[in-house]
């Protein structure tokens, strides 16, 4: 039985906006790259950059796309706000988190595009520091503040894809 509403998890406890995981972790990426250059083996250019600006577009229709879902159903993208209710179609029926795929699909796409290995590199921490400290504490408060609903629909829409 879930807690009593004044119980409750008032928010996701995201304190770290999600976005900085991801401008962190390639900052540092570049950083090493100044350091010790490290390219993505193969041609730069040409096939690499078309799919660079491909991957960023992909990105950029996903992020406007999820947040439109969003604002349709009157709830918050910020993940320190108490969402208003279950946004489960859209993007969201493929995918928990399609904004934080966009990003990954953002960050390599851009990684394609400078032709840095490091960023590459760095992106299964940035991966994993995002799902313990943004996915996770999101997910609980959705079991928590939506109870079946969340559960129903984790059980059939995956985390990613």
């Amino acid at each position: 039985m879930p807690p009593e509403h004044s119980e409750r998890i008032p928010h996701p406890g995201v304190t770290f906006p999600p976005p900085l995981y991801f401008a962190v972790g390639f900052l540092a990426g570049w950083l090493l790259h100044r350091l010790y250059p490290l390219p993505i083996p193969g041609e730069r250019g040409g096939v690499m950059s078309v799919a660079g600006w491909l991957l960023i577009v992909l990105s950029i229709a996903l992020t406007l796309w999820a947040m439109a879902t969003f604002r349709h159903y009157r709830t918050t993208v910020i993940p320190r706000r108490p969402a208003t209710r279950m946004v489960t179609d859209g993007p969201y029926a493929w995918s928990r988190n399609p904004m934080y795929l966009s990003m990954t699909v953002f960050y390599l796409g851009l990684a394609f595009l400078t032709g840095m290995l490091w960023p590459l590199l760095l992106l299964p921490l940035v991966l994993i520091l995002l799902t313990v400290f943004v996915i996770r504490r999101e997910e609980r408060y959705l079991a928590d503040a939506f109870g079946a609903e969340y559960t129903a629909y984790r059980t059939r829409v995956r985390r990613w894809l």
